[in-house]
């Protein structure tokens, strides 16, 4: 451990709040200065202000203005899914009152005390924050103000920014390489599906997908009203749960099963298909087995389809092709929140092979999804790989065991 001397934000920095201008002067608005609000709050040196006020708003308002070298700071508001956002000021920028302002005195590099806090918030915040659910936060004034940071040389501080920066730059551009190699393997796949299934259809037939379903599959939405959490209760698949091919019961919300008395028309059989028709519109998921009488949310239509057109498995398939999905795109309506209407969704056409071909379509497109899995965990491996050594370096950073040779050596092993 580093035997720096220590400070807090409280005693060795002044820190202060901004505000918002009156919207009913009119004089306070659209002026040449930046104000920043929680959504403009990034992290490290971004500020992407998408409002801007005069100079008279600063000097009348609550509004501040916060200079070069300052630190902003996300106390109130979303931000706890990738941690606290903290952003340091590169020319000068007004701010609200969900935001406090940091200024570190002479003896502090700014970025240092900067990736400082970051490290000191790598946890979330704990013991600092007043309040925290849903992904907001609420960080208690007293509590920030009380935070303690590492104080050495000057030189040490720049020296530590200076390996810090250059390893962050080669991690960043490692997880952009890594990012793109995850978009190829999933564009190679969606190739592979279109080129396997156009020609399987070019021999086939088409039809609406409600002239192809089993009897009793209604395509319907499911439960309008969930309701609160019940332990023990009825597992419910809601939009959030499509991800993965496969949605298990664990992890499911759970109701009342007296909510879904009026749904029994979306009660699942198990291996339905799932198709969301609510915000990610066209996402599809194969129900587990275990989730026979479970039920779904009104974002979610389940699909079962009649064995004599179109098996399960090829039709999970068929729902991600092209040709359905740009018919799905097409039909999706709304800004706030896509989705698409029943009776759309009724009509979607779907070309598909005799029942004969359709297993083994799908067992050369299982190998493909195999393949495309396989180098999306790879890939995904990497990606934490390269999470953990930004958190790793950080550690070091701030109990004095950072040297340039170890960073390197480090960055030689991930990349």
């Amino acid at each position: 451990m580093s035997g720096w001397p220590r400070a807090t934000i409280g005693d060795a920095c002044m820190v202060f709040s901004g505000g918002t201008p009156s919207k009913g002067d009119p004089t306070y608005w659209h002026g040449p200065i930046p104000w920043v609000s929680a959504k403009d709050l990034k992290a490290d040196r971004i500020f992407d202000a998408e409002l801007h006020i005069s100079q008279k708003a600063c000097d009348e308002s609550a509004a501040k203005m916060a200079a070069v070298g300052s630190l902003l700071m996300l106390v109130r508001g979303m931000g706890l899914a990738n941690g606290i956002p903290i952003g340091e000021v590169t020319s000068p920028v007004a701010f609200n009152q969900d935001i406090r302002a940091i200024v570190p005195p002479a003896t502090v590099d700014s970025r240092f005390l900067l990736l400082a806090l970051r490290h000191r918030f790598a946890d979330g915040g704990k013991g600092v924050l007043s309040s925290a659910a849903h992904g907001t936060l609420k960080i208690d004034a007293e509590a920030l103000r009380q935070v303690e940071f590492p104080v050495p040389a000057l030189r040490e501080q720049r020296r530590i920014v200076a390996i810090l920066d250059e390893a962050f730059e080669a991690i960043a551009i490692a997880k952009a390489n890594t990012e793109r190699n995850v978009q190829n393997a999933r564009e190679w796949a969606d190739r592979q599906l279109a080129v396997v299934l156009d020609a399987a259809s070019a021999t086939g037939m088409s039809r609406a997908l409600e002239a192809v379903v089993a009897p009793g599959c209604t395509l319907s939405y499911g439960i309008v009203q969930p309701g609160d959490e019940v332990p023990g209760g009825l597992p419910v698949v809601r939009p959030v749960d499509l991800g993965d091919k496969n949605v298990c019961i664990e992890g499911l919300k759970r109701i009342d099963p007296a909510l879904a008395r009026s749904y029994t028309r979306t009660t699942l059989a198990g291996g339905d298909l799932l198709l969301c028709v609510r915000g990610t519109t066209g996402t599809v998921a194969v129900a587990d087995p275990e989730l026979a009488g479970a039920n779904v949310t009104r974002g979610i239509v389940p699909i079962r389809f009649d064995l004599k057109f179109i098996t399960q498995a090829f039709g999970y398939y068929l729902l991600r092709s092209e040709p359905l999905q740009a018919q799905i795109r097409a039909k999706t309506y709304g800004t706030a929140l896509m989705q698409i209407n029943i009776g759309d969704l009724r009509k979607l056409v779907l070309p598909f092979p005799p029942t004969d071909r359709q297993a083994e379509i799908v067992e050369k497109l299982d190998a493909v999804q195999e393949t495309a899995d396989s180098l999306r965990n790879v890939y995904a491996g990497k990606l934490a790989a390269l999470e953990e050594l930004s958190r790793s370096l950080l550690h070091q950073a701030f109990t004095g065991a950072l040297t340039t040779k170890a960073a390197d050596k480090q960055l030689a092993e991930v990349a």
